[in-house]
């Protein structure tokens, strides 16, 4: 309950809210995790600052060289949908920051979550959702 009053605050105060897309405040991309590892080992990992690669003007880790070189070939493919903002969020015509822990791959692209309570909301009209936010997200682009 607690975390889906912060996200109507973030919600409401999006204006507030200043970020790039993929960005944490260090300039990595989804907090440091590894945006193949979701797609491959179904899990969050954290990636290593010794696999890095710079994509869309941001460092991207990566737990293995093979995934490194997975999301060179293919950045669209493993970068989280809505610049890493929070899909749901997105499907409601505003941004919020992306949790890299509250994500969810379907049909093989990668979106993340507010929090894992805003993720439980997202997954129950998943279809929906993903069409308002592909709505949504051209205007909303930072």
């Amino acid at each position: 309950m607690r975390a889906m009053m912060v996200l109507v605050f973030v919600l409401v105060s999006n204006a507030a809210f200043s970020a790039t897309s993929y960005f944490n405040h260090k300039g990595l991309a989804i907090l440091g995790y590894d945006s193949v590892a979701y797609h491959i080992d179904a899990k969050a990992i954290k990636g290593n600052k010794a696999i890095a690669y710079e994509w869309s003007g941001a460092t991207w880790l990566f737990s293995s060289e093979e995934n490194r070189n997975k999301f060179k070939q293919s950045p669209e493919k493993y970068a989280p949908q809505y610049g890493g903002y929070c899909a749901y969020a997105a499907s409601k015509g505003s941004l919020a920051p992306g949790d890299p822990k509250a994500w969810t791959v379907y049909e093989g692209k990668l979106y993340l979550n507010y929090s894992t309570s805003v993720r439980k909301t997202w997954l129950k009209n998943i279809d929906q959702h993903i069409q308002q936010a592909n709505n949504n997200w051209p205007r909303l682009q930072p």
